[in-house]
């Protein structure tokens, strides 16, 4: 593009190209497929632009991506942003030593990391991820943060599946979303 400034996309224009995949990964599920925006560089950095909006409306001095596909739009963000990126995942896969948090799923219990240097007393961190559904994860994530002394300052998504309503774990952050499903 050459330093060509795109013009503003629009969350009708974002909704649309995101695909749907009926009967993805079992029978039943509908699968919101974000690929074909990750695909088309101008939607992209749409939803990097009106991401990096609602970080600065937060003052958010520290993004932390939830594996795998929050990495996606965190590092993007990140880079436009000029912020540190860190990560949060599930056992095992940070090298470094690390700092958990154990939170109970429908039926059994899950577990996320981060390196146990990422976050710093007082930082404010915004949480980011492509979809928030349950909100089981978000809310660990939140609680993750908080066990490491930050303050999570807002959780902020690609896509909300309002129907499954995550919003409810997730009542003691500010949520930001560009699409609802």
């Amino acid at each position: 593009m050459g330093g060509k400034i795109a013009p503003r996309v629009t969350v009708a224009q974002l909704k649309r190209a995101v695909r749907d995949v009926p009967n993805f990964p079992i029978p039943g599920i509908v699968f919101k497929d974000i690929t074909p925006v990750l695909a088309n560089p101008r939607l992209f950095r749409g939803v990097t632009r009106i991401l990096a909006d609602k970080a600065r409306a937060h003052r958010a001095q520290v993004l932390l991506g939830i594996e795998s596909r929050g990495f996606l739009f965190g590092a993007a963000l990140a880079d436009h942003l000029g912020l540190p990126l860190q990560l949060v995942r599930k056992p095992g896969k940070l090298p470094y030593k690390t700092a958990g948090y154990s939170y109970e799923l429908e039926y059994g219990t899950d577990r996320l990391e981060i390196h146990i240097d990422a976050i710093k007393r007082g930082d404010r961190v915004m949480i980011v991820d492509d979809l928030l559904a349950t909100g089981g994860t978000a809310a660990a994530a939140c609680k993750l943060v908080e066990q490491q002394g930050g303050d999570v300052v807002c959780c902020a998504f690609f896509i909300e599946l309002g129907f499954l309503e995550g919003r409810k774990k997730l009542v003691r952050w500010p949520i930001e979303r560009i699409i609802e499903f």
